[in-house]
């Protein structure tokens, strides 16, 4: 009688089967690791397997399995990225039911399918705390509409532990969408169609700016005042005083004051000059990256440096607030320490084998062996006595995390991006690799000074980037994690995340990284989407900030000693970055960033660097 089969691989072998049918690809890839749930191209990343499973925990693996095949059936990337919104808030609701549709097709033919994902839903919402909401807030508006969306494809009630959470918007939201929400479900199997109607909703909900910012930077007098940014904060208090209890308005939400000194932790100066046509770009390397026949009006520029800034992290807040945002990140922290620590211990481990000291013996020259010394009493002459330490191969390290701080991150991403961090930090000191945590997003919404000062130089054309970059440092390289801990909350306060233009952030990160002594330099960016910025996109062409991210990705990955490695929440990120993966859920991001790690730290070398022509 043949030996049975291990109930892991069992597992392995059978949930693999079912991805593949249920996604209708027979030659995808499905590979299982500790790294979480992703899917990266034509390959699904699941969760191991644990040598004895329950019924929950095989619930779940069959849920995460589900959740990315039915993506990979029913979504078209290209079709999403024509239809996206602009705006973070929008963009959130937008990929949120988007995927809501893509379960939801399944569930609805296979009872089976619709069983996991039920299960796998009620303990995603039962991880973000919704059983214990009492009133409403902006940041799970996503998540709401997500599940009304499955409401209506597949008439399946939200999770209990989410009910109350639904409750509390639903009357809102019926007054807002109407008919919009019903008319969901004849669009379903027709990706392009239930784009158009989602947009529909979110210009419903005045979540995009598309009525007041023109995209001709050339419009008449008459919008100057609604394209004024000072009008942001009295929309903001209108919005704020609705007598339905309407969402608020982000865009003028909690901004911070503007006084900060526009001076790096080293100080030195962020950008070199404040001329309107300085192009953004390092000083401290070669920029043959910007290099090509496009016209000069095409080239990437900032219409002025001044109003930019390189803050230290305790300077964006009170001491004792920062205290009580720690003590908050401690409090979710305590949720997903087990796990996480657990892959940061083998990260660990993985480390410190690799700096193990280890010698060469017998040798004619070197170092007295005392081991030895029987043999040289014995026979003085006897010339293999010696040793000499060999040379390890693990060289000078630092890894600086770059983390997205825009708006759409706003809830359970940036939190757990946040305690991913702290816990990242805390391994790497351990085995005497330096790590910095790097933060990047703007000052206003909707363009700060930057954008005042263009409007009053008469809105020239082609005005480059129009909002002020705010690059925050929550522990430099050189900062013990002790004296950083309490930075990593302020990732949690209200107002800090805004817009996200992660071209000059990644020339940023970057150049920080240069300036370092060691050997071997690593740059992670964890982000969930492409760069959005509502006045630098109004006033040039729509792919300018895009386009110059993939310019400075091209360059850092072919020609820059910086390995570059990215982790996109939520949105696809393979598409820019050569070496990427892409989280569905926001849960798997320690998990994954430790196997990242683990991975390029296993590795003998560099792979040869594509050089352009």
């Amino acid at each position: 009688m043949a030996p049975s089969e291990p109930p892991p691989d069992l597992v392995r072998r059978v949930t693999s089967a079912a991805c593949k049918a249920l996604s209708k690809r027979p030659e995808l890839t499905v590979q299982f690791g500790h790294g979480g749930a992703s899917v990266a191209e034509e390959t699904v990343h699941l969760p191991a397997p644990a040598p004895q499973m329950n019924k929950a925990a095989m619930t779940k693996l069959r849920g995460v399995s589900d959740a990315l095949a039915l993506r990979l059936r029913h979504h078209d990337e290209t079709l999403h990225r024509q239809n996206m919104p602009k705006g973070t808030e929008a963009r959130a609701v937008f990929e949120a039911i988007e995927q809501a549709r893509c379960e939801s097709l399944g569930a609805r033919r296979l009872a089976g399918v619709a069983n996991n994902l039920g299960a796998l839903l009620e303990e995603r919402c039962r991880a973000k705390g919704f059983a214990g909401v009492t009133e409403r807030k902006d940041s799970n508006l996503p998540d709401v509409l997500a599940l009304m969306t499955r409401e209506q494809l597949t008439g399946q009630a939200p999770p209990k532990v989410a009910e109350g959470l639904v409750k509390l918007w639903r009357p809102w939201l019926d007054k807002h969408l109407g008919k919009r929400m019903r008319k969901l479900s004849d669009c379903a199997q027709d990706q392009e169609a239930f784009a158009v109607q989602v947009a529909e909703m979110i210009r419903a909900l005045n979540l995009t700016d598309d009525s007041t910012e023109s995209l001709d930077p050339d419009d008449d007098e008459q919008n100057d005042d609604a394209d004024d940014p000072g009008d942001d904060d009295q929309d903001a208090s209108d919005q704020d005083t609705e007598a339905d209890g309407g969402i608020a308005g982000q865009r003028g939400e909690g901004d911070m004051g503007d006084d900060g000194d526009i001076s790096d932790s080293d100080g030195e100066q962020f950008m070199a000059g404040e001329g309107d046509e300085e192009p953004a770009g390092p000083s401290q390397w070669d920029q043959n990256w910007m290099a090509n026949d496009r016209s000069n009006e095409a080239m990437y520029r900032t219409f002025t440096t001044q109003f930019d800034e390189v803050v230290e992290a305790e300077t964006l807040c009170e001491p004792d607030e920062l205290t009580r945002l720690r003590q908050q990140l401690d409090q979710q922290l305590s949720h997903m320490q087990g796990v996480v620590s657990r892959l940061a211990n083998r990260l660990q481990r993985r480390l410190m084998a690799k700096q193990t000291r280890s010698w060469e013996f017998d040798l004619e020259e070197g170092i007295l062996d005392a081991g030895r010394l029987a043999r040289i009493i014995a026979n003085p002459i006897h010339p293999l006595s010696f040793k000499r330490e060999k040379e390890t191969e693990f060289r000078d390290t630092v890894v600086s995390l770059l983390i997205d701080n825009s708006g759409s991150m706003r809830g359970r991403p940036i939190s757990v991006a946040a305690m991913s961090a702290d816990i990242l930090a805390r391994t790497l000191e351990r085995c005497a690799v330096k790590v910095e945590i790097l933060g990047f997003t703007t000052r206003s919404w909707k363009g700060g000074s930057a954008r005042e000062k263009w409007v009053g130089d008469g809105k020239p054309k082609n005005p480059g980037r129009l909002n002020d970059l705010r690059h925050i440092v929550y522990k430099s390289a050189d900062s013990p994690w002790r004296r950083a801990r309490k930075n990593l909350g302020l990732m949690l306060r209200e107002g800090l995340l805004k817009e996200n233009i992660d071209g000059e952030a990644l020339l940023w990160a970057h150049n920080r990284l240069l300036a370092r002594p060691e050997q071997r330099r690593i740059l992670m960016v964890i982000s969930d989407g492409a760069p959005v910025d509502d006045a630098t996109l109004s006033a040039n062409p729509g792919n300018y900030l895009e386009r110059h991210l993939r310019e400075v990705i091209h360059w850092i990955e072919t020609r820059s000693e910086v390995e570059l490695t990215a982790i996109g929440i939520g949105h696809d990120v393979t598409r820019y970055y050569r070496r990427a993966v892409t989280l569905i859920d926001a849960e798997e991001l320690g998990g994954t960033m430790m196997k990242n790690l683990t991975e390029l730290f296993d590795e003998d070398g560099r792979p040869p660097l594509r050089r352009s022509a």
